[in-house]
């Protein structure tokens, strides 16, 4: 039986960290929507294709077969019966990955990839449109938000712990600028599903909230 939990937010909002924990301790697949993307990314650079390409591109999309597989070891991705876990992270499939996401066609194709990921299982899936567009019949939304200034102020940690240089203006500057973007964009646009659950994590601890959005789950698998 499928069980869908729909996560969507802002950026700095803590929905990555929360949705692999909670798959951990429920024993979901923490689906990754953008591994997708990044399997199609990097069939584009081994067919030596250009992406403005998109219609050879798309049919590149029509033609591949993705697989999420769950394992003790984390999610392991495969690509046309490939374990490609680690090469779509290389540097060369992240330069180019937003822009193959970006052609409308390919959206369609994934998106419909993703949902068929999902046929069958207990999966966690964490963006921004996964509410309103990937899966719009889930189980269970949430739309994880937080204060922006709180927000820049994990990234500014998290910058400080990888050794970025940056200061929180600019970080806040960022935030602001990428919450526009995202909420404009013509396509997957960050946007609260009207049946969706707000769980506001600018004064919460990530343990905090994964607790409150566990809580949810299972609530619901009971009402199931």
């Amino acid at each position: 039986m499928s069980f869908v939990v729909a996560v969507d937010g802002p950026a700095g909002s803590g929905k990555g960290t929360v949705t692999k924990k909670i798959a951990q301790n429920l024993g979901f697949i923490n689906l990754d929507t953008g591994a997708t993307y990044r399997c199609l990314a990097l069939e584009v650079l081994r067919n030596n294709l250009k992406i403005e390409d998109e219609e050879k591109i798309t049919n590149l999309a029509n033609n591949i077969d993705i697989k999420i597989n769950s394992t003790e070891k984390g999610d392991m991705v495969f690509l046309n019966g490939e374990d490609v876990t680690k090469k779509i992270r290389e540097q060369d499939v992240t330069k180019i990955v937003s822009q193959v996401s970006a052609i409308i066609p390919v959206r369609e194709i994934m998106v419909n990839i993703q949902r068929k990921l999902a046929i069958g299982k207990k999966v966690i899936v964490e963006g921004r449109d996964i509410g309103t567009v990937v899966f719009p019949n889930a189980d269970l939304k949430i739309y994880l938000d937080a204060d922006p200034k709180v927000r820049a102020k994990r990234r500014q940690l998290q910058n400080e712990e990888n050794n970025i240089v940056s200061t929180y203006e600019e970080v806040l500057k960022q935030i602001i600028e990428r919450d526009n973007n995202d909420k404009n964009k013509k396509v997957g646009a960050l946007k609260k599903a009207d049946d969706a659950i707000l769980v506001d994590s600018s004064n919460l601890s990530i343990e905090e909230v994964t607790k409150k959005i566990e809580s949810l789950i299972n609530e619901k698998l009971k009402e199931g």
